[in-house]
């Protein structure tokens, strides 16, 4: 945390997407780093300082001029009676003015794990959680305290917690309606972000997320993690160094695809201070309280979910296809609903003829999320089991060792993270590499969603000459949830 009343505006310079060998000395770093407790540290004083500040970009969404401005300050903590060796920097601890200060949006299941990664991190300090839920806000608040000691606050209204100058991060971690107008509103209040995937419900949202961390210089790492992950590293290599000859098919697991329209029964609404319904809510069109809605049984409803649940699964693995084929900045351009009993198949065509197939099935039990890449010399299949299957055993030389670590495992991404926010340069999922992972998913859960194929041009992230797909492109936000 800076010095009390200085905060220097933090910028990055925009530059191409990394290349691959930055990839692997990110994951070469951020693994050394996480197993033997090094951290790369870097004075807050070397980041570029703007004190002239451009205009921050500021949308509508405003909770009383987004917040008394002076509310914070009147709340501050008070120092403790004795201060321990570690907020002095001493005994191996972190100074106070090296820690990276951390909020939680919305931490349950998926954000609690990644959460204790980033609590293993000696450089970072958890402040505060903000969560519609009364439960969830004291778990969290409980679960911090016991490690790191008193000193956490809570929120019902996420944008209170955005409002501290003393928070340098955020995890966003709620359900898909929120991520991307959480993570837009956090950017614009200098926040740099982590969020869960998938980090937008929509095309036009996923644009608007992108533009927003281009435009105001924040540090933003997309949750799919797999790429600072050994084994998916080792068999993108495979790919790359033309070990597998030309490749023409590379495969993404997906989850069985659902679109709900439905609503599930009336309930009476708790107290907003227990379950605030209409915050948990947010931009999405309204529907009565129902339980199980909040306990997550939301995936599948249209309302809710970003693309049918293909993302689930599919911005996790489409991406990692992307990677190893190096067409980060573009995807396919056509888009096919395959008829193939049991399964949900859809095949994407780049325009150089290389085929993505999206399917559930037929894979090698290699774990969840598994991945596929077949040239014309050999073939390369791994998950998140660690192990890897190669068409000839000669490839296997070229493989690192299993990781300690499943593939669910954030541990070198949220340190890829945090060590991007002192540098100031893109993470491995920054919002470039989102943008086009997160659209090429949501153009091929369109095209299942019509049961038709589809065209699509790159450049205008739009389908051509298809006013009823253009119209899926985006999602009708309830007031006062509009960009």
């Amino acid at each position: 945390m800076l010095p009390a009343g200085i905060r220097p505006r933090l910028i990055a310079i925009r530059g191409p997407v990394p290349d691959n060998d930055r990839d692997e000395r990110i994951f070469r770093q951020s693994k050394a780093d996480c197993l033997d407790g090094r951290v790369w540290r870097q004075s807050r004083s070397d980041t570029v300082d703007d004190t002239q500040g451009s205009k921050r970009h500021r949308s509508n969404v405003d909770r009383r001029q987004f917040l008394r401005r002076t509310a914070a300050a009147s709340t501050l903590f008070a120092l403790p009676t004795i201060i321990p060796a570690s907020a002095l920097g001493r005994d191996g601890a972190v100074a106070p003015s090296e820690r990276i200060t951390l909020g939680g949006i919305g931490i349950r299941n998926r954000g609690g794990y990644v959460l204790d990664f980033m609590l293993q991190q000696p450089d970072v300090q958890f402040l505060a959680v903000a969560d519609v839920r009364a439960d969830r806000r004291g778990a969290i608040k409980e679960k911090v305290e016991q490690r790191q000691g008193p000193g956490v606050d809570t929120y019902r209204d996420f944008r209170e917690l955005l409002e501290r100058d003393d928070i340098d991060t955020v995890l966003i971690a709620t359900g898909d309606r929120w991520h991307a107008p959480a993570s837009i509103l956090a950017a614009q209040a200098g926040k740099d972000v982590y969020s869960e995937k998938p980090c937008a419900i929509s095309i036009e949202l996923t644009q608007r997320l992108a533009e927003t961390m281009r435009s105001t210089g924040r540090i933003f790492q997309a949750g799919t993690q797999r790429r600072n992950v050994p084994n998916f590293l080792g068999a993108a290599r495979l790919a790359w160094d033309g070990h597998l000859g030309q490749i023409h098919t590379v495969h993404a697991s997906i989850y069985e695809l659902v679109d709900r329209h439905d609503w599930l029964p009336a309930q009476p609404a708790p107290d907003k201070e227990v379950i605030d319904w209409e915050m948990w809510l947010g931009p999405a069109p309204w529907r009565p309280f129902n339980q199980a809605y909040v306990d997550g049984g939301w995936r599948g409803f249209h309302d809710f979910d970003s693309g049918a649940k293909l993302l689930d699964w599919g911005a996790h693995t489409a991406d990692l296809c992307q990677w190893a084929l190096r067409k980060d900045g573009t995807m396919p351009v056509t888009y096919e609903p395959l008829d193939v009993a049991g399964d949900n198949v859809i095949e994407c065509t780049y325009a150089d003829g290389v085929k993505l197939v999206m399917r559930r099935g037929g894979w090698m039990g290699l774990g969840t999320c598994p991945v596929r890449y077949e040239g014309d010399e050999g073939w390369v299949e791994t998950g998140d089991s660690g192990r890897t299957a190669v068409s000839d055993e000669r490839l296997r030389a070229q493989l690192p060792a299993p990781p300690d670590d499943p593939g669910i495992s954030p541990r070198w991404h949220v340190r890829d993270f945090f060590d991007c926010v002192k540098t100031r340069q893109q993470p491995a999922c920054n919002p470039d590499v989102m943008e086009s992972s997160h659209i090429l998913c949501h153009a091929a859960a369109i095209a299942w969603i019509l049961q038709r194929k589809l065209t699509f041009d790159p450049a205008t992230h739009s389908f051509v000459d298809d006013e009823p797909a253009n119209r899926l492109r985006a999602r009708a936000m309830r007031e006062p949830w509009i960009f």
